[in-house]
């Protein structure tokens, strides 16, 4: 998949007027993911995708493998997107999906073993929550009429 495909489909599945805000909503998940991997799991991810996008999970970040929960993820993700936090995290599980069909599974499976699953803000299977379903399909599409709807389930209170 090179570029044009990746941010066509990113555009597509999130319903965005255009190629400008797909660009955003990767670079706001991917670099802050970056963030929150270690420096060769984020290389080892980006291996695999378009050189344009691989760079938010790598070059775009200047520290690697912070340690901070999944509400600071959506927080951070929004900040950057310029999107509500419940957009915000529909947009990141979205991209994520996306990313899972590119690359090997096994590097799926790495970069969660790094995440911590726990309670509450430590749950990070939320953003896993499209690939555990069975990630985006023509089946799902057609019966929401564009795809996985955004909730607000998880999310806490968006105007904390």
């Amino acid at each position: 998949m090179d570029f044009d495909e990746f941010t066509g489909q990113v555009t597509h599945r999130l319903e965005l007027p255009g190629t400008g805000k797909a660009v955003r909503a990767i670079r706001a998940t991917l670099s802050t993911l970056g963030q929150r991997i270690q420096k060769d799991e984020a290389k080892d991810l980006a291996s695999s995708l378009p050189m344009e996008i691989d760079w938010y999970l790598t070059g775009a970040v200047r520290e690697h493998g912070e340690r901070f929960d999944w509400h600071e993820f959506v927080d951070r993700v929004s900040e950057i997107e310029g999107v509500d936090r419940s957009e915000a995290a529909y947009h990141a599980r979205v991209i994520v999906d996306l990313v899972a069909s590119i690359v090997p599974e096994s590097e799926i499976r790495q970069v969660r073993n790094q995440l911590p699953e726990g309670d509450d803000g430590e749950n990070w299977d939320q953003l896993f929550s499209l690939v555990d379903s069975g990630g985006w399909g023509d089946a799902q599409e057609a019966q929401t009429g564009g795809g996985p709807q955004p909730t607000d389930e998880g999310e806490g209170d968006a105007s904390a």
